[in-house]
């Protein structure tokens, strides 16, 4: 519930949020959980988990934790039938999950690293699709919403498999909204700009961290998108 106990904007939405442990997905979550959702916390640390829990709680939200590897293809089916045997619904699905692997020379690069930036980056929120589709269409106001952090076709040295696994995302992202245009499902993409997150401090780590964004800055867009009122779908939004 929001302060004050006043009506949230997502007071009795159910919403599943992946990489809910820290940065921006722990940021979304607890926006979430302020503005009345009851929020599924997804991510592979258990005791990360409980600490974006804890303070849920103490703001007076609630949530489940669900500790999952995304890497892990095979189990990500049981998801839809495990959140609807438990809850009967599933209003929004957020996936802050990411991983940024090593920065190289596309002619140097290790294959192997092209496979796990692909796996969690673009596979997983594939799958995660294919098994959440029938409860995000079957709810009143579904919301499906990714993440981003480039304009498509945006290229860069060194950062191809980051980066051609966020512009399959935002192909994939689009795709999917035409297809369940006919629903009350809306799609939509996040760019949230440059945050002060551990995945931006891997990739430039002498960088100026009091110079960028906290997470908890952004969270309103994503509010906003998840919101039963919000129209807008099919598109790439800027959170500033």
């Amino acid at each position: 519930m929001s302060k004050g106990n006043a009506a949230g904007r997502l007071d009795g939405r159910l919403a599943l949020v992946t990489g809910a442990s820290r940065g921006l997905g722990a940021a979304v979550a607890e926006a979430y959980a302020r503005e009345g959702a009851h929020v599924i916390l997804l991510a592979r640390t258990q005791g990360a988990l409980e600490e974006i829990d804890d303070r849920i709680q103490s703001a007076g939200g609630t949530a489940t934790l669900l500790p999952f590897d995304l890497m892990e293809h095979k189990k990500i089916p049981a998801l839809g039938a495990a959140i609807a045997e438990r809850f009967g619904k599933l209003d929004i699905l957020t996936a802050c999950a990411a991983t940024l692997g090593a920065l190289s020379p596309v002619a140097l690069s290790d294959a192997k690293v092209y496979d796990e930036v692909m796996r969690v980056n673009f596979m997983a929120n594939v799958h995660l699709l294919r098994s959440l589709d029938a409860l995000l269409r079957g709810s009143i106001a579904g919301r499906a919403i990714f993440v981003t952090d480039h304009t498509l076709g945006e290229t860069s040295p060194f950062w191809s498999a980051y980066r051609a696994s966020k512009a399959a995302l935002e192909v994939m992202a689009a795709t999917y909204a035409q297809e369940v245009s006919f629903s009350p499902l809306r799609v939509n993409v996040v760019n949230p700009g440059p945050l002060r997150t551990e995945l931006r401090a891997g990739a430039f780590p002498g960088e100026n961290t009091s110079l960028l964004t906290p997470p908890e800055d952004v969270t309103e867009i994503f509010v906003r998108l998840a919101a039963e009122d919000c129209s807008e779908t099919g598109r790439i939004h800027a959170a500033a």
